[in-house]
């Protein structure tokens, strides 16, 4: 029996064992310690940033971010609308409405112009808007030029993008701050874990502070502001140190196969791999498929991989459509929509070797012959 081809499986070796019985030994299992010291410099320096903050996961960084920034109940903050809930749901945290904006139909990434108007429309009507948080979408670095310009502050959510360039400029190094994500499909991930990373020192020390509980630094315990249990382990940093030391050969067996899945599908009408920038980590693959032209749908190629045990997964439903945000604000093209309608992200891992990615070309092979 085959086993389970998943669609971003993590990718560890005898590098991460060695480097996480080493930071047992040492006796730093608490939220502090050496590797933990040590994993913060080295994503800053690889995020081109001067700081960096370990947090128990991406969704922390954003919220501790927007905090920082000085986001409030009532305030207006444009979220893309074709990302993962995280993204919106540490906006609610902070009490601050999400403004839901829709992408560009070349990278799904947030659309700057409309944006822009968003911006301008909700100024208007005396809304404080107080930060743009942009999603770099499946490892596809967004358009920050134009963002930037807004005189909004911008938190990037690079949470899948780590190891990705945009204009020579790594992921990390836009806006005020960024969030990183090390959960277990990312390509460098801790189990669990995440990252803020900032030039802005006062930034990252009010997010240190906020983030141990908001302990003022005397020797009983006492508490100024109400904090969040938010710090990464020493473990799981020693974790994340090994896999950084791999990162580059992981994007670049990631970048290898998308450009199978781009050969592959090259004579196959009414398909395209969304987005081309060769900066991007490719994180996932994903596939567009337009079915007037293509004669099939994403879902019906999703649904033949899942009875040869090869995971998929549909693009992320937009915000606007979910549940427990339907009412929200939402300035919408159907770009969105119609990526989620279209795609499907095909596995990506890293960690699929020679005869798992036989497999599941010789699958879609096979599907595409029967067309």
């Amino acid at each position: 029996m085959n086993t389970r081809i998943f669609l971003s499986a993590p990718d560890v070796s005898g590098v991460e064992e060695r480097y996480l019985v080493n930071a047992l030994r040492s006796g730093w299992v608490a939220p502090v310690g050496p590797d933990l010291d040590a994993f913060e410099a080295e994503i800053a320096r690889r995020c081109g940033a001067a700081h960096a903050v370990g947090l128990s996961s991406g969704t922390a960084a954003l919220h501790l971010g927007l905090i920082a920034l000085g986001v409030r109940p009532g305030d207006a903050v444009i979220v893309p609308t074709l990302t993962f809930a995280a993204t919106a749901n540490a906006v609610v945290y902070t009490g601050a409405e999400p403004v839901f904006v829709d992408s560009l139909p070349g990278d799904g990434n947030l659309d700057p112009d409309l944006t822009a108007a968003t911006v301008a429309e909700l100024r208007r009507e005396g809304r404080t808007v107080a930060a743009i948080v942009p999603v770099d979408l499946f490892g596809a670095v967004a358009e920050y030029a134009s963002l930037e310009d807004l005189g909004v502050p911008v938190l990037e959510d690079a949470a899948e993008a780590l190891g990705s360039t945009r204009g020579g400029r790594p992921a990390g190094s836009f806006g005020r701050a960024a969030a990183l994500s090390f959960n277990g499909n990312k390509i460098l991930t801790t189990s669990g874990g995440g990252m803020l990373v900032t030039d802005d020192k006062d930034l990252a020390a009010r997010c240190r502070h906020l983030a141990t509980q908001a302990r003022e630094p005397v020797a009983h315990y006492e508490h100024r502001d109400v904090g969040y249990n938010y710090r990464l382990s020493n473990l799981l940093a020693a974790v994340g140190r090994a896999q950084l030391t791999r990162l580059d050969e992981m994007i670049a067996r990631r970048r290898q196969l998308r450009e199978r899945y781009l050969k592959l599908f090259a004579a196959t009408d009414g398909t395209r791999l969304l987005g081309d920038d060769p900066g991007a980590n490719a994180w996932l693959t994903t596939l567009i498929v337009e079915p007037e032209r293509a004669g099939w749908a994403a879902a019906d190629l999703g649904a033949w991989l899942a009875r040869h045990d090869i995971e998929t997964r549909p693009v992320w439903k937009p915000m606007h459509a979910q549940p427990v945000f339907r009412g929200h604000r939402a300035a919408v093209t159907g770009v969105a929509d119609r990526l989620f309608a279209t795609g499907l992200n095909l596995p990506s891992g890293s960690s699929l070797r020679e005869d798992a990615q036989r497999r599941i070309f010789d699958a879609i092979g096979e599907f595409l012959d029967a067309r």
